[in-house]
């Protein structure tokens, strides 16, 4: 908790540090494209408000993203962030849009502007500033796992194109007294779009439910098969209710002649060591584990053989022989792209069958993004 309360904090201070930045280079922008009659630097002061605007929008939702769990948001209120950074992609294709149509604007009907040395040097200040000021957004948005910040990182960034070519093209109008700001302007909306459209995709897909990164699910699952007792860990589900607030379930492979009580002190052990280490509150289920009846091993191999000579088969699991009741059971985890994985599984089961006809076989079909890519 502590840890999350000074994550919230620093995204604030991140956020107010932004806010001030661009206000001063509002200023400076509005006083320059006023003084120069130019339309660019007066819409590029505009932008750099509505970047102050996104930062506002981040402050708001990480202080919501903040509040504790209640009876209707069991999960806390950690998405919200991902919200933030969708509103934040809307002003950034709103700013593109906009920057688009005066651009073409200025194209059809163009303006002379009138440059002065004074006003090139702040131009290119205001460039350097907001080059700083993006890689500052992007480091801490990293470091602090907020897609709020990396997306206004990206849209600073973006605004430091923009003020480069305002930057190309004051320095054109002043030497060769050619004017090209509208032309700029239509490549540089084209790119501020792209960016706008890359950040609502990657924030849908959090939304939406995307995958967790397979660097923390190999964590994860080498944390849990550090105890001695484990076998194997299987199924693994990670499940995001906002950056670094992780839920999950996992299934774990244990010696059959494991009594309750040693199984509850296990799990009592397993779940806060991943907790510490990986930051992910873990459900786990069992898989018993009878490698030593009579026919297990023999059938065993034969399940992986056949498995292993289908690539499409990305994993066998939870084997298990009930030699009272003749079944055989096991999951399988299919690649994404296997279309029928029922015809494989029924095709598979009809060759167990023939091979052991003592035994009636049931396969699973399973899922398990860890090992699925």
């Amino acid at each position: 908790m502590e840890h999350k309360q000074n994550r919230s904090k620093e995204i604030v201070r991140v956020s107010w540090r932004g806010i001030a930045v661009n206000l001063i280079l509002v200023a400076v922008k509005a006083a320059v494209g006023f003084a120069a009659g130019s339309l660019a630097v007066i819409l590029d002061a505009v932008n750099n408000l509505s970047d102050a605007l996104s930062s506002v929008i981040t402050i708001i939702g990480t202080h919501l993203a903040g509040k504790a769990a209640d009876k209707k948001h069991p999960y806390g209120h950690g998405r919200i962030e991902y919200i933030s950074s969708l509103l934040i992609a809307m002003l950034v294709l709103a700013a593109g849009l906009s920057s688009l149509k005066r651009s073409v604007e200025y194209i059809l009907h163009p303006e002379q502007t009138d440059f002065r040395l004074i006003s090139v040097l702040l131009i290119a200040a205001a460039l350097g500033a907001k080059l700083l000021l993006g890689r500052y957004y992007l480091e801490m948005g990293k470091a602090l796992s907020s897609g709020a910040l990396t997306a206004s990182g990206t849209d600073a960034l973006f605004d430091a194109v923009i003020s480069a070519a305002t930057l190309v093209s004051a320095v054109i109008s002043i030497w060769l007294h050619v004017y090209i700001e509208g032309w700029l302007g239509i490549v540089i909306s084209a790119l501020i779009l792209k960016a706008g459209i890359g950040i609502v995709t990657e924030t849908a897909g959090h939304i939406i439910g995307k995958r967790a990164d397979s660097a923390l699910a190999k964590q994860v699952r080498d944390t849990i098969c550090s105890f001695p007792e484990v076998q194997g860990a299987y199924d693994l589900i990670l499940h995001s209710y906002g950056p670094e607030s992780y839920f999950g379930s996992a299934h774990i492979e244990l010696d059959e002649k494991m009594t309750v009580a040693e199984l509850d002190a296990l799990t009592r052990r397993i779940v806060p060591k991943v907790y510490a280490d990986c930051g992910v509150l873990l459900t786990l289920g069992v898989y018993a584990a009878n490698n030593d009846a009579p026919d297990a091993k023999a059938i065993r191999a034969a399940v992986q053989t056949a498995v292993s000579a289908n690539p499409m088969i990305l994993q066998m699991h939870g084997f298990y022989l009930s030699e009272t009741d003749k079944a055989v059971s096991f999951d399988l985890v299919f690649d994404y792209s296997q279309e029928h994985p029922e015809q494989v599984i029924a095709s598979l089961k009809e060759a167990l069958s023939a091979q052991f006809p003592d035994y009636q076989f049931t396969i699973h079909l399973d899922r398990d993004f860890s090992v699925s890519d």
